[in-house]
């Protein structure tokens, strides 16, 4: 090799290493590495020089097209030279720190834009060949000016590549270290190693803006905790001072807490991470020490656990096999415990969980008691066997693990995962949101109060209405006008109201938006007045369903009906609240869905357990009638069940056993023939039967008959009508059904009024009192 090439291309960089030449064209120099001070850092370097390249425009390379060709040319042996090194290794013994180094002589003009249109075209190329980066060494101008700058193209995890322009450096290229080592195979395997979480969590310089979306994740710190060596049984967790990656299991465990706009004093959660680079988190003893550890100190300080695990679940070694099983089991026997307790266990789900830590994952956060939320995000998965072992044991498996237990697919429709987020970052931003709404401070009883600038006077009449199909309404208002909506009757979306009647200035939390077959009931995270609440709303028009339709259940989910996954959807957002923060319900509700299919699918069940949840329910639940209230929904929210519950309705709104219309037509028909029997008509018609004869007989008989049927429609209206004047929310009122009833104009001053009483109550107090109407 000529001594003026190896200087252009800077080969006295790799001073640190020792070097192997690798085959390759005569235009690329390729070399396997490995870091004297670190034989864990073994990388392919490629250099390459290019006389001309194409121009770069904000649109991507423009100018001839031999240029474009002569840089794909050369770039793609380089490609080529990484692919074939890497082919020679093992899946999991490949090299991770790889970059290529192109040497441009020409001078190059291009602005952001086009670079990043350039990183675009690189990135396919790209993709699965452990590049660290590709450095361009090129003379750049700006302006009138012209000066030698390095261009390197790099991405974060599975981000996309981004440009990054800096000055050409003297120094040789460093080594990497265990952590950048670990840190970069993290990357590779699609997760990000925990200790790039923790800088981002504490605000340490370098960390990726991406991870700390929300504003409540500016000022955090975090402090690491393991093992007590010097304890009995290594049972008590304590602080260490370690440099970041020197942790002895698969498991980091610390307290990471945050100054927040509601708790500028902090807030503390107990945080466990899995370590990926570790036998992908396979859980031992030591793993299962530490997160029993941990739960022990959540409920001793009465903080939430924040959990993010990537796990292969229980390890499996020629030297250890069923003990691990029953590590895994005490852990199991520890959560619990612990949310048996009230305990909350928050986990984020950003890669592969298998086996017994999916099994953690739905003790921890998908049962009817759990307070915890699970997050996923688009690539993490909850499998009990792997993808490669179902199919070895002849079992039915998918394309990937996520397509066994990834949200969109699996977890998401059937209510598991209560929340998708697009990455890690996006699964940071929903949790602490979820924390805004519920995050309870030591020693404190509820989650505290939102300094909310909307006026609790306000009304929600006056609230824009934003149709989703056809209907008619331009203002809430409308909803809730005898001129534009006569017996409450027409359909509407129910969003709309609650939109209305939260904190303009605090931005509602869906939970459960992705599951199927509960579209009829809505369930947010909300604040009303600055409180928090869990506001649940049942939608008020059909909706249409999605995917095969059985035979024998309904077509589509009709409006104001609780079916299987609807009523579980709201046991549970009640369960979730307990003990934690008020519930508040709009209900315009016309009962259970008692078709073949829906009982089939446990109609039943799920409708006892809403009922449970509200006998159970610890705290104020308000229930506002804001259209018809009648069935068996009547029953699972009644006042009988819990007396911290107070019901009131919306003047105009209908309260009863069931609607006037199927009373009249199932309840009263022996009261609707009597009716129709004593129609005048009816008997005129019957006296000229009598003095006809012949074919004038017959054909009075079929109009008699006719007319009978046309009666018996008109006889049903009337009794539906005496039945519902009859059966008014004044009289749930007078005989203790209903607490008040209110003008719609007082729906979000009302819910205030009954919240601020019935919160500034002692939590052993349950008075059975009529809300304070607003004056």
């Amino acid at each position: 090799m000529h001594p003026e090439r190896a200087r252009r291309l800077e080969l006295w960089r790799l001073e640190g290493f020792d070097i192997a030449r690798l085959e390759a064209s005569d235009a690329i120099l390729a070399f396997r590495v490995r870091a004297r001070s670190n034989p864990r850092d073994e990388r392919i370097v490629v250099f390459a020089e290019l006389q001309r390249v194409p121009r770069i425009e904000d649109g991507g390379f423009g100018g001839g097209g031999a240029d474009v060709r002569e840089f794909d040319r050369v770039f793609g042996e380089c490609l080529r030279v990484v692919r074939e090194a890497q082919a020679q290794r093992a899946a999991k013994h490949r090299y991770y720190l790889n970059r290529i180094v192109l040497h441009v002589e020409e001078v190059i003009e291009a602005s952001q834009q086009g670079l990043a249109v350039v990183a675009r075209r690189f990135e396919g190329p790209t993709r699965g060949l452990g590049l660290q980066k590709v450095v361009v060494q090129a003379r750049l101008r700006v302006g009138d000016k012209v000066s030698r700058r390095i261009l390197a193209f790099a991405k974060r995890g599975r981000h996309r590549l981004e440009v990054h322009e800096s000055v050409p450096s003297c120094a040789p290229i460093r080594p990497a270290s265990d952590y950048q080592v670990r840190a970069e195979r993290a990357r590779r395997l699609g997760v990000i190693y925990p200790y790039e979480i923790i800088r981002s969590l504490s605000g340490t310089a370098g960390a990726d803006p991406v991870m700390t979306p929300h504003p409540d994740m500016a000022d955090g710190r975090f402090v690491e905790l393991d093992l007590d060596a010097s304890g009995p049984s290594g049972a008590r967790l304590l602080p260490v001072d370690r440099a970041p990656g020197e942790n002895t299991s698969g498991v980091v465990v610390g307290l990471v807490t945050h100054a927040t706009k509601k708790f500028p004093d902090g807030m503390t959660r107990v945080w466990l991470a899995s370590d990926p680079t570790r036998a992908m988190g396979a859980l031992a003893e030591p793993e299962c020490r530490r997160i029993i550890a941990a739960l022990d100190l959540a409920a001793a300080r009465k903080l939430p656990v924040e959990w993010l695990p990537v796990s292969a679940g229980a390890l499996i070694a020629m030297d250890s096999g069923t003990e691990n099983l029953d590590w895994t089991a005490r852990v199991l026997r520890r959560i619990i415990a612990f949310t048996e307790a009230g305990g909350e266990i928050n986990l984020i789900v950003a890669g592969v969980n298998v086996g017994a830590q999916s099994y953690w994952n739905a003790e921890a956060t998908m049962l009817m008691h759990t307070r915890g939320v699970l997050i996923e995000t688009d690539d993490g998965s909850m499998v009990l066997t792997g993808k490669r072992a179902l199919e070895v044991s002849g079992g039915v498996a998918a394309e990937d693990e996520r397509g066994i237990g990834g949200f969109d697919r699996i977890m998401g429709p059937n209510g598991q995962a209560q929340y998708r987020a697009r990455n890690l970052g996006d699964a940071y931003r929903i949790l602490f949101e979820h924390y805004a709404h519920t995050y309870v401070a030591p020693g404190e009883r509820g989650p505290r109060r939102h300094m909310t600038q909307d006026s609790p006077d306000r009304s929600v009449l006056e609230s824009p209405y934003r149709p989703v199909s056809d209907e008619v309404f331009a203002r809430v208002g409308d909803i809730f006008s005898d001129a534009t909506n006569p017996g409450r009757k027409k359909p509407f979306a129910i969003r709309e109201v609650m939109l209305a009647a939260v904190d303009a200035d605090a931005p509602p939390l869906e939970r459960f938006a992705g599951m199927e077959g509960a579209e009829t009931a809505l369930t947010w995270d909300a604040h009303i007045g600055g409180h928090p609440v869990c506001l649940i709303g049942f939608e008020s028009r059909t909706l249409p369903r999605r995917g095969v339709v059985p035979l024998d259940g309904p077509d589509s989910w009709s409006g104001g009906t609780l079916f299987p996954n609807s009523s579980k959807k709201v046991a549970r957002a009640i369960r979730q609240a307990s003990g934690n923060r008020p519930v508040v319900v709009l209900a315009n509700l016309s009962g259970f869905d008692g078709s073949p299919e829906s009982m089939r699918k446990l109609q039943l069940e799920y409708g006892a357990e809403i009922g449970r949840a509200v006998v159970d329910f610890e705290g104020p639940i308000v229930f506002v009638v804001i259209g018809r209230y009648h069935g068996g929904a009547y029953v699972v929210f009644s006042k009988a069940l819990n007396e911290r519950l107070v019901s009131i309705a919306l003047e105009g709104s209908y309260a009863s056993v069931i609607g006037g219309a199927p009373a009249a037509a199932v309840v009263f028909p022996r009261e609707v023939r009597q009716r129709v029997e004593r129609d005048p008509r009816v008997a005129a018609l019957q006296q000229a039967i009598t003095a006809a004869s012949g074919a004038e007989r017959a054909r009075l008989r079929a109009e008699l008959d006719a007319l009978r049927q046309d009666l018996t429609l008109e006889h049903q209206g009337h009794v539906a009508r005496e039945f519902d004047a009859i059966h008014t929310v004044e009289r749930a009122v007078a005989v203790g059904s209903l607490d008040a009833v209110v003008p719609p104009e007082a729906l979000r001053p009302t819910i205030i009024a009954v919240l601020d009483r019935e919160l500034a109550q002692p939590s052993d107090a349950h008075p059975t009192l009529a809300p304070a109407l607003p004056a």
